[in-house]
């Protein structure tokens, strides 16, 4: 919003209207936790439509697909009172839910801002304090939506447990690092050779979807959400490595960053 009230002041309507662009993809996460809200047999409200049309469906509520809805904060709280009980899991899980949704959200619409923001500050404004301060926010938030998935997804597998306080941190630099190294990488290239970027980034992108194919994941059994499946996730490895696979992960990282290098 501080963004978009920036661009409208000083009269760049053409980086503002790229920035309202920006938000538009996020109602693709807003529009799947209402699914789930109908799925659960609970017709959704005009309140929380509201919310939703206003992006707070994920922080308002989450949907479990166990069939509970409770709020976000709430299940924050329960999180840090209960710490190794058995109903710690059920939170967990919810937790997890909505875990998924908001790394959505960050790859749809904080992913693309963040993008947005650091080429106005590269090439455009280079002392524009509130895109600077956009783009940082926006790199914490997509990292620590990236976090929060791998530690969910953690979590679910038999034996683990969670991850101390340092862990998560040093976590967070790494992705924070890494992406942030990607997106400066892309948006140099972007100030010296202009359009050419989307080639370099296609060119990118076709060798991490082929390489998904060949890895042949399970995690949608229909051929064309498969292909589509592969493709999107094609797109985010662009930026970034999220583990789709069951197992050890080693040797598929060390691939990415090969290619990515």
């Amino acid at each position: 919003l501080c963004a978009i009230i920036h661009y409208l002041v000083h009269g760049q309507l053409g980086w503002l209207g790229l920035t309202i662009a920006c938000v538009v993809p996020g109602y693709t996460a807003q529009f799947l936790s209402i699914l789930w809200f109908r799925a659960d047999g609970r017709p959704p409200s005009c309140w929380l439509l509201l919310l939703h049309l206003l992006q707070l469906g994920l922080w308002k509520r989450v949907t479990s697909r166990h069939g509970d809805s409770c709020r976000y904060w709430d299940i924050l709280r329960m999180s840090a009172k209960m710490g190794g009980s058995a109903r710690a899991g059920e939170v967990l899980m919810q937790h997890g839910d909505v875990s998924v949704l908001r790394l959505l959200e960050a790859l749809l619409q904080t992913l693309p801002h963040l993008l947005l923001q650091a080429y106005i500050v590269v090439a455009i404004e280079p002392a524009g304090f509130v895109p600077g301060v956009s783009a940082g926010l926006s790199l914490l938030s997509l990292a620590w939506a990236l976090v929060s998935y791998s530690r969910f997804s953690c979590l679910m597998k038999p034996g683990h447990l969670c991850p101390p306080a340092a862990a998560i941190l040093c976590l967070l630099l790494w992705r924070t690092g890494m992406l942030g190294t990607r997106v400066l990488a892309l948006v140099l290239f972007a100030r010296l050779y202009s359009f050419w970027v989307f080639a370099v980034a296609g060119v990118h992108w076709l060798l991490m979807a082929f390489w998904l194919v060949a890895q042949q994941t399970d995690i949608v059994a229909e051929p064309c959400r498969w292909r589509l499946f592969n493709c999107l996730v094609g797109a985010v490895y662009i930026f970034c490595y999220v583990n789709v696979r069951p197992g050890p992960s080693k040797h598929r990282v060390a691939v990415f960053y090969a290619v990515s290098t």
